[in-house]
């Protein structure tokens, strides 16, 4: 990975944020295996350091509320997280989004988009994923069964489930036999063909993508795990900084994390990470059509905050 020195990059006196004895801390929402989130994580931040001359540190959030609150506290500063939690936080914190991911569009059979498969976007869908053997193939045969969400902060694996399941009838707290939160795509795909959920729902399509790689473990989970229902367009997660950190900074480390996604060997970590296939600058303006759409179907990021 090349992590060359970039020019004019800003200083910071010992003791003062950045420094070695004060690193800025990058916090990590725990969507995949965190084992692998750790590695290229920490991977991440070796680089930027290199590349600013400021010092990162990270840390993965046991869950998705503890990154947003990491960085309402301060305990950090630069956030990768998802688009839900980041409307959170930017409602009860002003956190600053400044990047938004572009991924390599991922699909399944069922997807109206399908044709868009391998472009890049920066937006993507959740689906709703059944054991083929099951009798479930639409919304309406979720009644008495038992559920697995992702985390209640998760975009596609939790919130927009959850409308499009009212929309269709189906009350997630009346009309299901049990739900589970079970902390992770990953997870929610082994639930599901582990039997310990009847049906699910993540990211399209984390029975085959190249990071969750739960192929390598499980075989024939694409086989025996099937989607039977895909959400709308939903904006890609991204990277965001704290309010009050010295633009100076913002704008180095941004630099330096697009310098990585034009690098082959930075491009593969940021791979590892999230399966993340490069950055947009975006600012607030981003996910305002987005939050648009929750608000209309009652859910409003700032009334959701404590």
């Amino acid at each position: 990975m090349k992590c060359d020195k970039l020019p004019n990059m800003p200083t910071v006196a010992a003791g003062q944020l950045g420094s070695p004895e004060k690193p800025l801390v990058m916090t990590f929402v725990p969507s995949g295996d965190t084992g692998k989130i750790t590695k290229a994580g920490t991977a991440i931040a070796e680089c930027l350091t290199k590349m600013t001359g400021l010092t990162y540190k990270i840390e993965v959030g046991t869950t998705f509320a503890a990154s947003i609150e990491a960085m309402g506290a301060n305990k950090a500063q630069v956030g990768f997280l998802n688009t839900f939690s980041a409307l959170l936080a930017e409602a009860k914190y002003g956190i600053v989004p400044a990047l938004a991911v572009l991924r390599k569009y991922n699909t399944n059979s069922i997807d109206p988009d399908k044709a868009d498969a391998g472009k890049m976007t920066a937006y993507y869908k959740g689906q709703f994923i059944a054991q083929k053997a099951s009798a479930i193939k639409t919304m309406a045969d979720l009644k008495g069964k038992t559920f697995c969400f992702v985390d209640p902060n998760s975009t596609s694996g939790y919130i927009i489930p959850r409308i499009i399941m009212q929309a269709n009838g189906i009350n997630p707290d009346k009309d299901l036999k049990a739900t589970v939160n079970a902390g992770s795509h990953n997870n929610v795909g082994l639930g599901v063909y582990k039997g310990d959920c009847d049906a699910g729902v993540t990211f399209i399509d984390v029975l085959t993508d190249a990071a969750a790689n739960l192929k390598a473990i499980y075989p024939d989970i694409a086989d025996k795990v099937v989607p039977f229902a895909v959400t709308d367009k939903i904006p890609n997660d991204g990277v965001q900084y704290t309010k009050d950190l010295d633009p100076k900074v913002q704008d180095a480390t941004t630099a330096a994390l697009l310098g990585m996604a034009a690098d082959p060997g930075g491009l593969q970590t940021l791979a590892n990470l999230y399966t993340i296939n490069g950055f947009q600058k975006i600012d607030k303006t981003f996910y305002q059509e987005f939050a648009n759409v929750l608000k209309k179907a009652g859910v409003d990021p700032a009334s959701l905050v404590k």
